[in-house]
This record gives structure tokens, C-alpha cells and sequence, in this order.
């Protein structure tokens, strides 16, 4: 459930805290005085698209963090998979935009992407917005709604696997269903290629090996300056190097610690730097022994150079995966070879995957039927019971071929009056029968959704009177459920509330600012009188708005 939001900087919100309830929160206030910037900052938590354009004039960045309590089981396990854990049973979402663009955003303290916000956020708050109801003009919607309500989720996921399976094997059998011109032209290319790069038998980490050692040979002079420099330095001219040195000053710790044993440590120490000094001698002279000029290992080297360079360039990769792509060539080239075998073992796959997913999709597709007609009954009697008496709600289901999401195109035919043929929605529905659908449609999901808060932006577009009354009595319905946020112009609906806010717009100084608050009694009526009689609040009207507080009280 949403506690608290909390809004900085956004448009003409300078600053608000807004604690919301369970129940039905209502937010009303005249055109214009920012009830939409409310869901525009609700958007921003749920990690929507934003534009900074919304962040208020004159500012460089903007701030939005909500509180959420409750927290529903499907919510605690999104935030599991993403990383995060509960703290005190309290979940706190927060987002700040800024001018340049950059998000920053934070899931209990810590740091988050918009992407996670996105994620979360369908677990905890569902809106409702007039642009919604549009989408009924999509049949495509329409099978996401049957599936929502028939709990088809798993049996979907089932299905796509047998069919991305299918679907990846029908695209290597047109692979190998080329023409026979062009088979042979790339086993051609293949076989010239792959011996090529098997000829040359390159090494992984080849590279770097002919590097260390060109750079040794081409260096060979310099090197051997300085390993007879450190063998002077160590064995000496005659007789006074750095080993005979160490050597005599061991000798005499040695006789030190034969008078007192505390330099036996020492002692002990000096000897086993002679020691060490004497092997490294050794092996310096070992080492200038060994060390020759090689101009023809040096040319044997540029010349490989040479080769690598130019296989690194015609197949555009590194040396050390040079080998890696001989042998997927080598692949490709026995598929090719034993084309018609790989073809009919391919045919068999294929086949036998398309049948697999067939059958998932007519399993899908029985149980979305079953789902469908259930779930347009329960929307039928939502919409009656919103003043659409004589609605007929038809699923009409045509069979496809396989698709993602299975065999089934469906759309909900509709009619609103006696006599007429169900029709597609765009064709018959009004702006108030399209709010209403879609409310009932909400309302019968609501039942099948682990989302514990529901935002209805404007749902009375359209209607008035006792159709109005009628939605606002089934949001209060709904929200004996789940919590619900309404913003509404309709005194019906505001009247039913069991929290109502107020957005209102002042200017003051040049600025103009927008305040929400929540109203008591008193100023509940005026605001319900506001809404009955505009701008000119009668006497008549505040009686009516106590009329309907106490009929709803």
C-alpha cells in the first residue's frame, strides 16, 4: 500500500507530502491546479518515462520518494530477485531527475535503475489512465486480459520455450534449404579457408610468446652489457665483488655468535645471503653462456608476425581466436558435406518441435476459452451495474497459425444496446462506455492481481449523474480490497470517499504553487459544493454536498 509521497521540484509542486490510506482516496480540485502532476510523479517512482521538461522552472533537479507499507507476497519476492531486502516492513522508492538528464534512483537506500523501478513497481501500483481506455481499440490487449484473468502465465512461458525451440530449428532448415549452386560454392570457400587456417596451426597465446622473444633477440646486445655488468658486480675484477664480500661477513657474524649467541640470527641470515648471491652468479654466467645473436630465429619470427597479422585481418578477429573459428568452420563444412542426412535429421526436429508446440498451444488456447467466456460475464455485470443495462460482452476467438503468444487472436465484440450485433470496440464505444469497460474490466482483474494499490486517473470521463454515482460506488467497492486512488471531477464519486484530498493552485510572489490537503468535514462540503455549483457556490449547493456526505457518511 503507498503511505506516503513525497514530491519535490515537479512543475508547479514546490514541495508536498501527501499520506495516503487504505480505502478510497480522492483527489479532486479545479482544471489545471495539478492533479495530473500527482500521476506524473507516481510514473517517475514507477520508473516511466520522464521528461525533464517536468522538473519546475528555475530548478536543476527534481525529487520524488514514496513510502509503501504492507507489502504484498509478489512484491517481497520481485524485490528478492532484484537484490533488495524489506527493511522494518517498510519499502521506500525514491528518484531524482535532473536537468542534464541523469537519473538517480534508490530502492531502500540503495542504488537502483530505472529498470528496477519499472519491475517493482508492477507488483505494487496499478494505474488507470483515460489513454488506457484507448488501448480496448487494440484486440491485442484483449488476449493479455483473458490470460491475466485465466492464470495463464505459466502454461505461456511452457509454450514459448517449445516454440523459440521450433523456431530456431525452422531457421537452421531454411539454412541448409539454399540452393545447390550456392552449397557448393561455400563448401568451396569453406575448405579453402579452413585448411588455411589449419596450415597454419596457430597457438592461443602464440602472439605474446613471439613478442617477449623478438624483443629478447632484438636486444640480444644490450642484454648481454647488462648481465656482465651484474656479474662484475657480484664475482668482481679480482677478488673484491659482492659475493666474496658477503662471504667474509658471514665468517666473521659466524665467529660474532661463537662469543654471544644473539647474533646467531644474524650469522644465520648473512649465510644464507651468500648462498643466494652465489647461485644468482651462477646463473648470470649460465645466462651469458647461453645468450647468442639468432638473425634467422629473428626472421623466423617476423615472418610469423607477418602471417598473423594478415589471418588476423582477413577473418577480422584476434590471433588466439583464430583457432576456435577453424574449427567452426570445420563444423559448418561437415554439415554442409553431409547435407542431406543434417537435412532430414533436421526435418524430423523440426517437425516433431512444431508438434510439441502445437500441443501447448492448444492447451493454452482451451484454457484461455474457458477463462474468456467467465471473465466477459463478470465484465458484463460489472458494466451493468455501472448504468449499461443491455451490454453484451462476446470473445471472439479465431485460430492462427503459431505465434508467440500461441494460436489465438481474440477480441471482445460489444454492444450497448438491444438489438445491435456485438461489435469491435472502436466501432460503437463512446468516451463514457469506454471508461466504464474498462473500470469493469479493472475490477474483475482486480480480483485475480496481487497489486495492492490502484490509481484511477480521470475513469469518469464521460459520464455523469447516476452513471457517475454508480462508478464511484464500485471504486468503493474496490477498494474495500485494495487501496484506491481516484482523481475525479464528478461530486458523486468524491462524495464516497473515505480520504479526500484537495489540489489547489496559488501564486503568490510571481510563482505559482500547487498545495494538497486533506480536508476535513467542513471543508469536504465546500469542496463537493465547488464541483456542484462552480464558480458561484449557492446555498443550494453546500445542502446538497451535506446531503451527500450524510447519505454517504
Amino acid at each position: 500500500m503507498l503511505k506516503t509521497l513525497y514530491i519535490e521540484n515537479i512543475a508547479v509542486i514546490e514541495k508536498t507530502t501527501i499520506d495516503f490510506s487504505h480505502g478510497l482516496n480522492v483527489l479532486t480540485g479545479e482544471t489545471g491546479a495539478g492533479k495530473s502532476i500527482i500521476i506524473d510523479a507516481i510514473n517517475a517512482i514507477m520508473g516511466q518515462r520522464t521528461s525533464k521538461d517536468i522538473i519546475r522552472t528555475g530548478e536543476s533537479s527534481a525529487f520524488v520518494s514514496a513510502q509503501f507499507e504492507d507489502i504484498n507476497m509478489s512484491a517481497q519476492n520481485a524485490l528478492d530477485e532484484l537484490g533488495f531486502t524489506l527493511e522494518d516492513d517498510v519499502l521506500i522508492v525514491q528518484r531524482t531527475l535532473s536537468q542534464s538528464g541523469k537519473n538517480v534512483c534508490k530502492i531502500n537506500g540503495r542504488p537502483a535503475t530505472v529498470s528496477m523501478l519499472r519491475e517493482l513497481s508492477k507488483h505494487l501500483i496499478n494505474i488507470h489512465g483515460q489513454h488506457e481506455s484507448y488501448e480496448l481499440f487494440s484486440p491485442e490487449t484483449h488476449l493479455g486480459y483473458i490470460d491475466s484473468y485465466g492464470g495463464c502465465g505459466e502454461l505461456i512461458l511452457d509454450y514459448r520455450a517449445k516454440y523459440n525451440e521450433f523456431k530456431i530449428l525452422q531457421k537452421k532448415l531454411n539454412e541448409a534449404n539454399t540452393d545447390e549452386s550456392e552449397r557448393l560454392r561455400e563448401i568451396d570457400l569453406l575448405q579453402f579457408q579452413s585448411k588455411e587456417l589449419f596450415d597454419a596451426d596457430i597457438q592461443i597465446g602464440e602472439e605474446e610468446r613471439l613478442e617477449a622473444e623478438r624483443t629478447a633477440l632484438m636486444n640480444v646486445e644490450k642484454i648481454a652489457s647488462l648481465l656482465n655488468k651484474a656479474r662484475m658486480m657480484l664475482d668482481g675484477e679480482d677478488s673484491d665483488g659482492g659475493v666474496e664480500s658477503v662471504d667474509i661477513a658471514a665468517s666473521a657474524m659466524q665467529s660474532a655468535a661463537s662469543y654471544n649467541s644473539e647474533y646467531e640470527e644474524l650469522s644465520n641470515n648473512l649465510t644464507d645471503i651468500y648462498y643466494n648471491l652465489r647461485d644468482c652468479a651462477e646463473g648470470i654466467s649460465d645466462a651469458i653462456d647461453n645468450l647468442e645473436n639468432d638473425p634467422a630465429r629473428l626472421e623466423e619470427i617476423e615472418e610469423r608476425f607477418d602471417l598473423l597479422n594478415r589471418l588476423t585481418r582477413k577473418y577480422n578477429c584476434p590471433a588466439d581466436e583464430l583457432p576456435d573459428l577453424a574449427e567452426q568452420m570445420q563444423s559448418r563444412l561437415e554439415e554442409l558435406l553431409n547435407y542431406d542426412k543434417n537435412r532430414d535429421d533436421l526435418i524430423d526436429a523440426c517437425e516433431k518441435a512444431e508438434a510439441e508446440a502445437f500441443k501447448k498451444a492448444e492447451e493454452l488456447s482451451a484454457k484461455r476459452q474457458t477463462a474468456a467466456k467467465t471473465f466477459a460475464e463478470n465484465v458484463r455485470e460489472e458494466m451493468r451495474f455501472l448504468n449499461m443495462p443491455n451490454v453484451e460482452l462476446i470473445p471472439q476467438f479465431q485460430t492462427t497459425g503459431l505465434t508467440s503468444d500461441g494460436i489465438d487472436k481474440v477480441e471482445l465484440l460489444i454492444s450497448a444496446n438491444p438489438g445491435e450485433t456485438p461489435r469491435p470496440v472502436a466501432k460503437i464505444a463512446s468516451g463514457g462506455e469506454l471508461s466504464r469497460m474498462m473500470l469493469a474490466i479493472k475490477t474483475v482483474l482486480a480480483a485475480t492481481d496481487d497489486v495492492d494499490t490502484l490509481i484511477f486517473d480521470e475513469v469518469d470521463t464521460g459520464i455523469s449523474g447516476s452513471a457517475a454515482e454508480k462508478v464511484g460506488l464500485k471504486l468503493k467497492e474496490v477498494s474495500k480490497d485494495s487501496q484506491v486512488l481516484c482523481v475525479t471531477h464528478q461530486a458523486q464519486i468524491a462524495a464516497l470517499a473515505d480520504y479526500h484530498y484537495l489540489i489547489d493552485k496559488r501564486v503568490d510572489s510571481g510563482r505559482t504553487f500547487t498545495v494538497v490537503t486533506e480536508l476535513d468535514r467542513d471543508a469536504r462540503v465546500r469542496e463537493l459544493a465547488r464541483i456542484i455549483g462552480g464558480v458561484n457556490i449557492t446555498q443550494a449547493a453546500i445542502s446538497h454536498a451535506e446531503d451527500m456526505l450524510g447519505t454517504n457518511g
